[in-house]
């Protein structure tokens, strides 16, 4: 229990002296500062396990054990990491996870250093929301909607289908005789709002395509409101 006291007592001063400076001033002691304290104190009396629970293709779990000589558990965490997101995970994500779960289980034992997640996790929280995101649009059928929320057609084939049918629905909505300038802004709004979900999928020459045609047509309008 000394040795333990001793550890997070280390820990903690590195906090301060060597702690990385997180958003909202908090400072964080990074994972490997923590394995050198706790290895200073525990030499080869408690060791770390870690182990890969899922391994899809698509994210990565994993889960870090502190054990005892006899094998006891006597602290742990875990972590998960989407492969892609983020520039660390293109190419190292099992490591990540890893890292950030040995972090975790170190906190369990009090050597957190400034906080309990892994500065990795702290940074990741948005990536992951995104990742999310993406993936339960990412099999959605390309359908063009109309602005009242009705389907355009019969589903597209792809982003550029898609692109391409859209920009006609907004350049024939923005020239359409018998609205009046106000009606067919409300028009374009409604027409972007009900295919937000399929603009927001697509990428690089596609999506400015569609942001330059919109953006156009709605400028077009706003003149004519301001004769």
């Amino acid at each position: 229990m000394s040795d333990l006291i001793k550890a997070m007592e280390e820990v903690n001063d590195l906090n301060r002296t060597h702690g990385v400076t997180q958003r909202g001033g908090k400072k964080y002691t990074e994972v490997f500062v923590r394995v050198e304290a706790f290895r200073k104190a525990f030499g080869i009396d408690l060791g770390i396990n870690t182990e890969i629970l899922v391994d899809d293709g698509k994210r990565v779990v994993t889960r870090a054990l502190v054990v005892n000589q006899s094998g006891m558990v006597v602290g742990s965490g875990m972590a998960e990491e989407i492969r892609g997101q983020g520039n660390v995970n293109k190419t190292s994500a099992l490591e990540n996870a890893e890292t950030s779960a040995i972090g975790r289980a170190l906190s369990s034992l009090g050597l957190h250093g400034g906080t309990y997640a892994s500065i990795n996790e702290i940074d990741a929280v948005e990536r992951k929301s995104k990742a999310m995101a993406e993936s339960h649009t990412a099999d959605l059928p390309w359908q063009p909607m109309n602005y009242n929320n009705t389907p355009y057609k019969e589903p597209l084939a792809g982003p550029a289908e898609f692109k391409s049918v859209f920009a006609d629905l907004v350049n024939g909505h923005q020239k359409q005789k018998g609205k009046t300038a106000a009606e067919r802004k409300e028009i374009l709004e409604a027409l972007k709002k009900a295919n937000g979900v399929h603009i927001k999928r697509l990428k690089g020459v596609d999506l400015h395509y569609v942001k330059e045609v919109y953006e156009r047509s709605m400028e077009l309008i706003e003149r004519e409101l301001n004769q």
